[in-house]
């Protein structure tokens, strides 16, 4: 029997072959002015992504890195929120649909699902690539501008992926307000840099006064622990390198690491893990050393050792950004 194929998988084939006849020069201009614009500091008061040469080196440079940071964070999510799936969904600032395809992939059956964006071209290309997956064939495609003024239709679920950078503060205060009176769940996420850390605490900071509260990361909905300025919380998810990743930086490696911040809030109960991992766990010998967000709304370090027996076992094998300890 062929095992199935994964969304993943389906979407990394949707992929392949996206920038044949767009000249490598072209797709790799395209690519530095992607990354500065998602990296930086400069909101912007029009679409990111302008033309077909934008939208083919997004989908392929930026698309699947996008996938994966969201996966990662609706796997925390759902972990906190074993028996709910959504019934609808609103992906706001969607682009070609990263967020869409992760949701798929995290529950995977047909729902109807809605994506925004003020990009004409970034949707054609996003409903391109999801008539490759039969789940997100219904998907509608529809142009909006985000910021003040957005008026979402009702959801139980609503994303927001990789779209607060673009904005100025007061379009981030609309979108995130929007979000939570349309949302039965909202989910953000950001780069994980400072900068994307600190848009993510003021999403929210602005959920919990509408209601909700934190599903993930955080084990608790009291203030974030982290001093400003200090530290910020990030996590890591792994990224297969496209032969353009390979082009524009040049590595010899077959993965990256997408470093993003985020924040899953619900107004419905949920489970919180009752620690968060929050650095790379450091292996030694006898021993593992865990930095954690404890429900109590604090930092802590704990140290396993080889005397704590399957707890030490579990300790090995944690990741940064899962739960502690194990159920």
């Amino acid at each position: 029997m062929t095992a199935p194929v994964s969304p993943a998988e389906t979407l990394r084939a949707a992929l392949a072959g996206l920038l044949d006849g767009l000249p490598p020069k072209v797709a790799a201009q395209a690519v530095d002015r992607l990354i500065a614009n998602y990296r930086g500091t400069t909101p912007t008061d029009a679409p990111i992504l302008r033309d077909r040469a934008d939208v083919a080196a997004y989908a392929a440079y930026r698309m699947p890195a996008t996938f994966e940071a969201v996966r990662s964070a609706l796997a925390a999510f759902a972990d906190a929120v074993p028996r709910w799936v959504p019934g609808s969904h609103v992906d706001v600032g969607g682009g070609t649909g990263a967020a869409t395809w992760a949701v798929n992939a995290t529950w995977p059956e047909e729902r109807p699902v809605t994506v925004l964006d003020w990009a004409d071209p970034a949707l054609a290309l996003g409903r391109e690539l999801a008539s490759r997956n039969p789940l997100l064939k219904s998907t509608e495609w529809q142009r909006a501008r985000i910021g003040a003024g957005l008026a979402l239709e009702s959801a139980d679920l609503v994303t927001v992926s990789y779209v607060l950078g673009e904005l100025t503060d007061a379009a981030r205060t609309a979108v995130v307000d929007a979000a939570a009176v349309a949302g039965q769940a909202v989910v953000i996420i950001e780069p994980g840099t400072p900068d994307g850390y600190a848009r993510v605490i003021a999403a929210r900071d602005r959920l919990i006064d509408a209601g909700f509260r934190v599903a993930a990361p955080c084990p608790h909905s009291a203030a974030c622990p982290i001093v400003p300025g200090e530290d910020w919380c990030h996590f890591s998810a792994r990224v297969s390198r496209s032969s353009l990743h390979r082009q524009v930086k040049g590595g010899s490696l077959a993965y990256e690491d997408e470093k993003f911040s985020y924040v899953a809030a619900t107004r419905f109960p949920a489970e919180p893990v009752a620690g968060r991992v929050v650095r790379r766990p450091q292996i030694r010998k006898g021993q593992v050393l865990l930095e954690l967000c404890e429900v109590e709304g604090r930092l802590a370090r704990s140290t396993v050792t080889k005397r704590q027996g399957l707890l030490y076992r579990a300790a090995r094998d944690v990741g940064w950004g899962d739960g502690w300890p194990p159920a």
